[in-house]
């Protein structure tokens, strides 16, 4: 492929990410969780493409966990994969409409993804698989530092590189020094399949609200983005209660 801006960018702060954090390792055998938007399909493409050309080598094993919607994409995703060599596992749940039901007095998003990060690690163990990959970008890691100041009294947000279960799982996110907007005109450029998310929380969430006051302070200010992001590992704990 030419290699365009975007897709320059995209590998460069990938390899970056990989590492600096030690991601990937010869023999990895690696679940990738696909959810069919910008995001996990930029992992998938830059993981598979990166085969061709490094040393290191892997294998990729991508899945959906689907949250039982009505007009959901599993099929359509599925055929999506089979066209660029993989074969896609999809699940069916019914974790978005537990999450959206009565019974649940919390956050629908907090519930479906802590249920739906529950099952990709159930099938990481069923296929073998050591590593968990999952599409979260530079951009999610600042909202989600401002998503639990705000609504967990906490600091804290998304490691790049985290251990789970005792060293039996690593999770990790290639993607963790990318900017959104970086991925968005990557996704422009390879022509990749819009699958419309069907859950009823996808442009309401708290998540949405962040972003949305976020990108008004970085459309004042071009320097905020990057200085919020290198906070993150400049912390003065002295200075905190």
């Amino acid at each position: 492929m030419s290699k365009t801006y975007s897709y320059k960018a995209l590998n460069r702060s990938v390899g970056k990410a990989i590492h600096s954090y030690n991601m990937i390792d010869d023999g990895d055998r690696i679940l990738v969780a696909v959810s069919g938007g910008k995001d996990s399909l930029s992992l998938l493409w830059i993981l598979a493409e990166r085969l061709s050309r490094i040393k290191v080598k892997y294998e990729l094993f991508p899945v959906y966990i689907d949250p039982g919607f009505e007009d959901g994409f599993g099929n359509n995703l599925k055929e999506y994969c089979k066209k660029i060599g993989y074969n896609l596992k999809v699940e069916l749940t019914d974790y978005g409409i537990l999450a959206h039901s009565p019974q649940n007095r919390e956050n629908p998003c907090f519930l479906c993804s802590r249920l739906r990060r529950k099952r990709l690690f159930e099938i990481a163990e069923e296929l073998y698989c050591n590593k968990v990959a999952l599409g979260h970008h530079k951009d999610d890691i600042i909202e989600t530092l401002f998503l639990n100041i705000f609504y967990s009294g906490e600091i804290s947000t998304m490691l790049p590189f985290q251990s789970f279960f005792k060293g039996k799982f690593i999770l990790i996110r290639p993607l963790s020094l990318v900017d959104e907007n970086i991925i968005k005109r990557f996704i422009k450029e390879k022509d990749f399949p819009n699958f419309v998310n069907p859950c009823p929380s996808a442009k309401n969430s708290k998540r949405q609200e962040i972003k949305s006051i976020l990108n008004e302070l970085y459309s004042k200010n071009k320097k905020v983005k990057g200085n919020i992001f290198r906070s993150l590992s400049n912390v003065k704990v002295e200075y905190l209660l």
